[in-house]
Order: structure tokens, then sequence, then C-alpha cells
């Protein structure tokens, strides 16, 4: 199973491709189409004709990943456009979304990054152990 991280960019093919195509074929389009190199570690995301079925094809330093995913019933009803029409870059947790046949702008997921602690107060003296720094980080604690 192919684990598809925060880390990880995500590629969405904007436009259907031939389901005929395997490993080759795919990469082949992301030379040629999407203008990437699939040797990136990218993790590509292709639509069928259909709209019945997405492949995903990612390269992990040492082969190719191809999963493939066909509804039993019904079709994904959307799919991410682009300002250019070949490519849309998706979000990880937007691909959980996508490949659940659901619709990523719809679902309410934390923002990527904040800060954490942003709001502390000013530390107390008694709050300082006894020898350390102002910042606790314990420097000179051995000091008697």
């Amino acid at each position: 199973m192919i684990a598809i991280t925060p880390h990880m960019r995500v590629l969405v093919a904007v436009e259907s491709v031939d389901f005929r195509a395997g490993i080759d074929g795919l990469a082949q389009c992301c030379r040629t189409i999407l203008q990437e190199d699939p040797f990136q570690g990218t993790v590509f995301v292709f639509r069928s004709r259909s709209h019945t079925a997405i492949k995903l094809l990612v390269y992990d330093g040492q082969g190719f990943w191809l999963c493939h995913k066909r509804l039993s019933r019904g079709r994904f009803r959307y799919w991410p456009q682009a300002a250019d029409g070949v490519v849309s870059e998706a979000l990880a947790h937007e691909v959980q979304v996508l490949l659940s046949a659901g619709d990523p702008t719809q679902s309410h997921a934390p923002p990527l990054w904040r800060p954490v602690g942003a709001k502390r107060g000013p530390r107390s003296p008694a709050a300082v152990p006894r020898g350390g720094d102002e910042a606790g980080l314990g420097v000179g604690a051995c000091v008697p």
C-alpha cells in the first residue's frame, strides 16, 4: 500500500487519459503532457475517460508503483481544474477525499501549518529551575 503523506508532492492530471496505458505509458504522459519528471517521487493522479477509475503513479527510488481504483457504482463527479488546463497540485488529504469519490473543496481540514505556542505569557521566576537559565534549558544546573 502506498501512504500519501503531507510532505509528498501530488500532481493531478486535469484531462483524462487512456487507461490501457501502463507504467511506461503514464510515465510518458508525465514527461510530455504534464512536463514533469516521473522519477522525482511525485505522486501523479490520472482519471479515466469514463470517470469511473483513477490511477496513481509514483516512483519510490527502486521502481514504480501503479495503483488503480475503479468504482463499482457511480462516477468521480469532482475533478480538479487548473489555470493552465494541464495539471493541478493537490494536498495529501485532498487525494484521500478524491479517492473516496468525494469533493476535496468541501472537506474541512485543519490548516497545513500554524505556529505552536505562539501566545505564551512571560515565565514567572518560580518556573525557572534553580541554577537554570531563564529559558529553562538547564544550562548551569550544576552550579550550587
